[in-house]
């Protein structure tokens, strides 16, 4: 038997010819044998617990009891929970207030220190310093910032005679206010991958354009923008995933509030398995959680896929 199969695909009036080869399972044993502890210990730190929570959202929870199968008892309880579509709504709210206030703010720092002549590295090093500082840490800061008195930023607008706003008290600016603590996280991070992606931008291009005259502006509209465009679609996605899982920022400075404006899916799944002690109703939760968090992995996977293609 041929060692190699050929698969003609056509498109068209012309035909593509591809050899395949053969995949022999025989001579794969050995590798396999070295990532079977790999592979139990993902399974048993990953694959399982998703499979527990799987099993236990058919089920009523008794803690050191006997565990009761209710059927979708429990996701008929989470669809009439009216936490589940406020949740949900301010998960939406974080995304597009994400995009308006953050997504914009790594491409324009990236852009402009690849546009340096001297210092990148220390630019680089100071836009990622927050990414260094431990989380809870700055969210305490930013609590002294937000303060209602005596808050960094209230004493700053008093200069102009504005009066003091209760920033993670207030319905209409808690969301805000939450962004651009998640803005000032992890833009740097984001800044260094869209200047990773400006390495492989070839100098030519920009050489060629200041020859013809172009100016910086449309050297960046014509040249840059259009580079980078896959790899904003690609963080796009990966921002949607983030804010979609967001935790401890609500938790810490709102615990969900005020009135539960700042309640995420992840802070509601805490809250019925230990707060209310319904592992059930939780478990519920997150398999929906898991299969949104799938369907925009899905959609990043294409769209990495499409972005090696055109490489």
């Amino acid at each position: 038997m041929s060692k190699f199969k050929t698969l003609t695909l056509t498109r068209g009036e012309s035909s593509v010819k591809v050899r395949r080869k053969r995949i022999k399972w025989a001579e794969q044993i050995q590798a396999y044998l070295f990532l079977l502890p790999a592979i139990m210990v993902f399974g048993l730190f990953a694959w399982y617990p998703m499979l527990s929570a799987v099993i236990m959202s058919f089920q009523y929870i008794r803690l050191g009891g006997e565990s009761t199968w209710v059927g979708l008892d429990n996701y008929a309880r989470m669809l009439k929970d009216p936490t589940f579509s406020q949740s949900w709504l301010n998960s939406l709210q974080f995304a597009l207030l994400s995009i308006i206030i953050g997504f914009a703010l790594p491409i324009v720092i990236s852009i402009g220190v690849n546009e340096l002549r001297r210092f990148k590295v220390a630019f680089r090093l100071v836009f990622f310093l927050p990414n260094l500082i431990p989380v809870v840490i700055y969210l305490l800061v930013w609590r002294l910032i937000y303060a209602p008195e005596g808050g960094i930023l209230n004493s700053f607008l008093a200069l102009f005679g504005i009066e003091p706003q209760l920033w993670l008290q207030n319905p209409d600016t808690v969301k805000p206010a939450i962004i651009v603590i998640l803005t000032w996280a992890n833009f740097g991070g984001t800044m260094l991958i869209y200047l990773a992606a400006l390495q492989d931008l070839s100098a030519e291009l920009y050489e060629a354009a200041e020859i013809d005259g172009a100016t910086p502006f449309q050297r960046i509209r014509h040249i840059t923008l259009p580079y980078l465009t896959t790899t904003m679609k690609l963080l796009l996605v990966l921002q949607f995933l983030s804010v979609a899982q967001l935790f401890t920022e609500p938790f810490l400075l709102t615990s969900g509030g005020p009135a539960n404006n700042t309640l995420t899916p992840v802070l509601s799944i805490y809250r019925k398995a230990f707060a209310n002690n319904d592992f059930g109703l939780a478990s519920a939760w997150s398999v929906t959680l898991v299969f949104f968090l799938a369907a925009f992995s899905i959609i990043y996977q294409r769209l990495a896929q499409k972005g090696n293609s055109h490489e």
